[in-house]
């Protein structure tokens, strides 16, 4: 059976194989954030909670033990969580996509061309910024009732620093862009004269001298 990759295509497949299966089962699992309620152990996902409230006899709480998703979009906690729901679902689709065609491509020959492969890396790309965009998407769904009956009431929704070492990393980055550029059009103005210089004193050294011309009387 011959394949349509190289070597490293195939560990490509591999790796991008293990990075979907990964991604789309911590989706899944709902062990994102953990806390406690009634005495009870708790934990979330994005649309899925292990033990959760019930109301029972006489009115009162009592905890069932299990895990399930919510019953419906509109039940998950906030708005956050849901957005987080979709963009990292669909970046884990993405992956597990691409990790199909990989897979496939070990098997078939002449099916992923050097440009489909590119495509399939920007699409890994993508499927890799959404999810990550997700992940900083879920903090942000904290400050929701229920997450603060299970945290308590200290939980709140994440709020990003000021981030002061990527702040100086970025103008220290910036500095060095521009100090190169500079650096890069002072070195091309002084090949530009040298190079005007020679070519002048070429043309000097060119030039045939003219014979002395006699008048006579």
């Amino acid at each position: 059976m011959r394949s349509s990759l190289t070597l490293v295509g195939t560990l490509w497949a591999f790796l991008s194989l293990v990075t979907a299966v990964a991604s789309s089962t911590s989706y899944f699992l709902p062990y994102w954030l953990f806390g406690s309620q009634l005495g009870k152990p708790v934990s979330f996902s994005t649309f899925r909670r292990c033990n959760y409230p019930v109301r029972g006899e006489g009115h009162s709480l009592i905890m069932v033990e299990e895990c399930g998703r919510y019953a419906s979009f509109s039940a998950i906690p906030s708005l956050a969580w849901q957005m987080c729901t979709v963009v990292t679902g669909a970046g884990c689709a993405l992956l597990l996509l691409v990790a199909l065609a990989a897979v496939l491509g070990c098997c078939m020959e002449e099916l992923i061309s050097r440009m489909m492969g590119r495509c399939m890396g920007a699409a890994q790309f993508v499927g890799g910024l959404l999810i990550s965009s997700g992940c900083a998407l879920y903090p942000l769904g904290w400050n929701s009732p229920e997450i603060m009956q299970t945290c308590g009431n200290v939980s709140n929704q994440f709020r990003l620093g000021c981030m002061y070492i990527i702040k100086i990393s970025l103008l220290l980055s910036w500095r060095d862009d521009l100090t190169s550029n500079s650096r890069k059009n002072e070195t091309s103005d002084a090949l530009s004269r040298l190079h005007w210089e020679h070519a002048r004193e070429e043309e000097v050294g060119s030039t045939p001298e003219l014979a002395p011309v006699y008048s006579t009387m």
